[in-house]
Parts: structure tokens; C-alpha cells; sequence
């Protein structure tokens, strides 16, 4: 058996603005979290029961009775289980061997399949609970994600649709540009499996912890909590909002074969819609797509919350959150750097659906979404965008 010891980075490395995947490859051991790994020839690592921490994000934790606290976490142990011993809640459609290999301390065994994924790869950015306030996290911008929320940002689905399980691996796959999530490319595909699905685990038992926080400190709802209705108004629904994203996916139409000066046309077009009244994508990336808009004081859902009118008030509300606000920064297009990856359906979906959780908006016709562009139009201003990046441009070949 092999556990590992890990020693994490006190800062965030920077990405150069010419960083492909294959330099990300380069970088899976340097820019991930851990820095030097020590394995020792033993048995799997254990110290006890590790434990969900009780998100209190935003709240003041010392109005949170300890009998409140106990009901909570109980609940929460009887339908989802521990950090080492996983459960799948009745109704809910979770693959409970995936999870048990994504689950637990870092160990292998001798035919070389490693258990504890998601604390091998995940855990010192987005921590044990899943909250993004791992050892490494203060150090980054931006934060890791929270998945307790359900918010997820580069998904191929419209309206406020939870994201489906390629887009979960496309990001696990590739990592996430100029950012601390690198790319986890050498996984295999049943590790990659594991981790999408330990992901959809933290987020749905994320969003029931929510509920019960609101239900019992909130509301003050008497104790004990009956767990068949906990089950069926929390976790089911939030169990099925996975299940239907499917249904509001986007698909991405085939990239044409552009004839000599269609192409240029093509970026054209979208030049003059990135400027018009209607796309509006000027406002804060700035009519030369640099990032330098007018709206530039911008926050996502994550750090909306921890604003304060005043100093006294972001000092009080830093009391309750693990992480101080972090502001928004828009996309520089001429960096060639695009967080949600920089192939035509990439740019296509982050225009069409957006960036969920931010001021990014949803600029294409859906269904649960309130867009202007068409899809032709869509591919348009995502040819322009690209065509911003010397980089990028190169693989379009414009005239």
C-alpha cells in the first residue's frame, strides 16, 4: 500500500499568455497543488474519522446552536455518509463504486488502482468539503470553485441547468487556463469517472446542507428532522436538476469549411456585433476586447455576498467567510488566454450560455435563456474573439 504526504505551494504560479495544452501537460506536476509528493511504503494513512465541515458561509457561526449543528450534521451523515465512507441516498441516481474510489485517504494497492482521489488532487484547493477553501486557496485568483452551491461556470447547458458529465470532465481534462486548476490529462478514464461523479456528490449534498441550514436556523424548524422529507423535498430535486441538464444542453453546430475570404467576413460580421447595442460585449470587455470596459467594478455569485458599504461592515462580514472578496476581472482576448478553452465550441458555448454565477450573460436564443444572437451570429462574434489572439488567429487562418 502507498499513502502520500503532500507539501502545497504558498502562491499561485503564473501561466505564460502562450500556455497550450501541451505546456499544461508540462506543468501537471508544477502548477497542481502539491509541489513535492513523499510516499512511504505502508498502509493506507488514516487518523481518525475525517468530517464535513458545516458550511457556514455568510453566517455568523456563534448564533448556531450546538443542538442545531448535531441535527444538521446528523442528517447529513445518514443520507450522504462521511468523507471515508461515502452513501447514495435513496432515489438518487449517484454510482456508489465510483465514489468509494474517489472517497477516502490517498492509498493504491498492488495491481497499481489508486483510492483517494479526490483528496490526492482536489482537496488543498477546494478542500474536504467540497468548499473551495482549501490550504492553497487564498492564494489563488480566482478562488477555487464551492461546489456546495450547485453554481458551476463553463457548462454547455442554457439557463441556470446544472452542467453535464463531459462538461465535468472537459474541465477535470484540460484544467482551467491562467488559473491554479491544472490539467489532470494523465488520469485514466475510470479516475476522471470517479471525480466527476465525487464533484455531483459534493454538490448535491452541498445543496441539501443548504436547505437544512435554511430549514433549521433560518426557520427554526423543531427538532429532530424527519430524513424521508428531508429526502424528498432537498435531495431528490436536487438530485434531478443533474439528471434534466441533458435536456437543455446546447450543441454546438459542425465548424464550416470557410472558401477563400468567407472566414474574414465571417470576423468581420462579428466585430461589428461584439460593438452593437444589443451584444453589449463592449461594456466590459472594452471596444478593442482587452478587458478595459466601462464595467469594470464586476463580482461573481461567489463574492457578491461579501461586499460591505462600508469598512466596518466588510470587516464584519469577513468574519464570516473563509476567504476575503475577490473581484471579476474580464477576459483580455488579445492574451490569448480563454479560461473556459480556446476552441471554436468553447468560445461558442461561453457566448451562447454564458459563464453562470457571473455578469456574463447568455447571448444566444434557448430555452431558459434570454439571448439576442442566433447561432450563425453566435459563430461569428466567437471567429472575432479569437481572431483577437495572435495565437489563436494563427489556427484560423485568416485572410
Amino acid at each position: 500500500m502507498i499513502h502520500t504526504i503532500s507539501f502545497t505551494e504558498s502562491r499561485e504560479r503564473s501561466v505564460p499568455a502562450n500556455a497550450g495544452r501541451d505546456h499544461r501537460s508540462r506543468l501537471y506536476g508544477a502548477r497542481a497543488v502539491c509541489v513535492g509528493t513523499l510516499l512511504v511504503i505502508s498502509g493506507c494513512f488514516t487518523s481518525g474519522p475525517a468530517r464535513f465541515r458545516l458550511n457556514t458561509e455568510g453566517r455568523d457561526a456563534a448564533e448556531i446552536t450546538s443542538a442545531q449543528r448535531e441535527a444538521i450534521a446528523e442528517t447529513l451523515e445518514e443520507l450522504f455518509g462521511m468523507p471515508d465512507a461515502p452513501k447514495v441516498p435513496d432515489d438518487v441516481t449517484l454510482q456508489l463504486p465510483l465514489l468509494q474510489r474517489a472517497a477516502g485517504p490517498v492509498c493504491g494497492n498492488r495491481q497499481g488502482n489508486q483510492a483517494g482521489l479526490y483528496r490526492q488532487h482536489c482537496a488543498a484547493c477546494h478542500e474536504l468539503s467540497g468548499g473551495g477553501g482549501g490550504a492553497t486557496a487564498g492564494a489563488q485568483n480566482p478562488y477555487p470553485r464551492d461546489f456546495r452551491n450547485g453554481w458551476f461556470k463553463y457548462t454547455s447547458t442554457a439557463g441556470g441547468a446544472k452542467p453535464t458529465r463531459e462538461d465535468l470532465d472537459r474541465i477535470i481534462r484540460n484544467g482551467i487556463p491562467a488559473t491554479a486548476m491544472p490539467s489532470f490529462e494523465r488520469l485514466s478514464d475510470d479516475e476522471v469517472d470517479a471525480l466527476v461523479e465525487y464533484v455531483r456528490y459534493l454538490s448535491i449534498r452541498g445543496e441539501t446542507e443548504l436547505y437544512l441550514l435554511q430549514l433549521v436556523v433560518d426557520e427554526d424548524e423543531y427538532l429532530p428532522l424527519d430524513v424521508d422529507e428531508i429526502l424528498e423535498d432537498a435531495v431528490v430535486p436536487a438530485a434531478e436538476s443533474w439528471v434534466v441538464a441533458r435536456q437543455t444542453e446546447v450543441v454546438f453546430p459542425p465548424q464550416p469549411e470557410y472558401a477563400p475570404g468567407e472566414l474574414a467576413a465571417s470576423v468581420e460580421r462579428g466585430g461589428r456585433l461584439f460593438l452593437s447595442e444589443d451584444a453589449k460585449c463592449f461594456q466590459c470587455h472594452g471596444e478593442s476586447g482587452r478587458g478595459d470596459g466601462e464595467q469594470s467594478e464586476l463580482y461573481d455569485d461567489w463574492n457578491k455576498g461579501k461586499k460591505g458599504a462600508t469598512p466596518g461592515e466588510t470587516r464584519k462580514l469577513a468574519r464570516r467567510y473563509r476567504l476575503p472578496v475577490q473581484r471579476l476581472r474580464p477576459r483580455n482576448f488579445t492574451e490569448g488566454i480563454f479560461r473556459g478553452g480556446s476552441e471554436p465550441e468553447d468560445v461558442f458555448w461561453r457566448i451562447h450560455v454564458g459563464i453562470k454565477g457571473t455578469p456574463m450573460p447568455a447571448a444566444g436564443r434557448a430555452e431558459g435563456n434570454t439571448g439576442v444572437l442566433t447561432s450563425d451570429e453566435i459563430r461569428d462574434v466567437a471567429n472575432y474573439v479569437r481572431s483577437l489572439s495572435r495565437k489563436v488567429a494563427g489556427t484560423l487562418r485568416v485572410p
